[in-house]
């Protein structure tokens, strides 16, 4: 099954809740159970993978913030019960895997942003806590995969851009529009980042920290149906999208903490790409959300992360 919506506006947003929506009708018997639109504050969004048995201490205690690159909505299988829309095979779930006697909080949800690290995040199934709050003071590693939703940086992109392209198809329209305002942008995304990171640190003083880029989803060179962007505007949104893990990498270098890099791994698998790692404008229902990661995108993040953790 897909989800298209020609007639609405394409973004980011919109494509989440309408397959959250259609996710949740699908299950409502049981997803929705425990459903609430008020303001009270629904359970933690973690998940454990890799609970220890019969009372013995975790080797590792990891805990997975993040957004939707980490959340990897409508990877098989998803926990359609609240609006995270997060995959039980993102890449936290097979790190935590791959490490025995791992225990994972993962409380990455689709949507956010810095800010909901500490503060809630505001969705249809009720408020998402603050992701900060998992973190403990024996926690041992923290991923960190945010920034692309700040300032409604990836809405935009996707979203103005694509919608931009049908009226000037040839043209550089979005270039037009939003290239003047993109540098305060990014680089409060990086403060913001810094700011995370600290505050990490003041909850688990001796955590690894970890910060993950972002992939490449626009292709160095060329166009495609999937990434419906207008001709010229293919290198403004691909130079945003490198400047977004750039910053990334710059938070991580300035907060002292370790930068997971994504993006050079990830040349080549663009949306444009023969073998791609994202998945195009077409929301798949049993394979990814529209313009997020594939199953395979979370694998070789999870290598990456792997290749840097370090274990007890």
């Amino acid at each position: 099954m897909v989800l298209w919506y020609p007639d609405r506006p394409r973004t980011v947003e919109a494509v989440l809740r309408s397959a959250f929506l259609l996710l949740a009708t699908l299950v409502a018997l049981t997803a929705c159970a425990g459903c609430s639109d008020d303001a009270e504050p629904a359970p933690l969004p973690a998940h454990g993978v890799g609970e220890p048995t019969g009372g013995a201490s975790p080797v590792l205690r990891y805990v997975a913030l993040g957004d939707s690159y980490t959340a990897a909505p409508l990877v098989p299988p998803t926990d359609t019960s609240t609006v995270c829309l997060r995959s039980r095979r993102n890449y936290p779930a097979l790190v935590t895997e791959a490490v025995p006697g791992a225990r994972l909080t993962d409380v990455s949800c689709s949507g956010a942003t810095t800010l909901n690290a500490t503060t809630p995040q505001q969705s249809p199934t009720g408020a998402v806590p603050p992701q900060l709050r998992a973190v403990r003071r024996n926690t041992d590693v923290v991923t960190i995969g945010l920034g692309g939703n700040d300032e409604s940086l990836f809405g935009t992109l996707l979203g103005r851009c694509t919608e931009l392209a049908t009226q000037d198809p040839q043209g550089r329209p979005c270039t037009d529009e939003l290239e003047d305002g993109i540098d305060g942008t990014l680089d409060r995304i990086r403060d913001n980042l810094v700011a995370v990171v600290a505050r990490v640190r003041r909850r688990a003083p001796d955590a690894q920290v970890l910060l993950v880029g972002y992939p490449q989803i626009v292709p160095a060179s060329g166009t495609c149906p999937d990434l419906p962007l207008a001709a010229g505007d293919y290198p403004f949104v691909r130079t945003v999208n490198e400047r977004l893990t750039r910053a990334v990498a710059q938070a991580a270098a300035a907060a002292d903490a370790e930068y997971v890099d994504v993006w050079t791994p990830s040349a080549g698998h663009d949306i444009c790409g023969a073998e791609p790692w994202i998945n195009g404008r077409v929301t798949k229902v049993a394979q990814a959300l529209a313009y997020h990661p594939l199953a395979v995108e979370q694998e070789a993040v999870a290598d990456l992360v792997l290749d840097l953790v370090r274990t007890p």
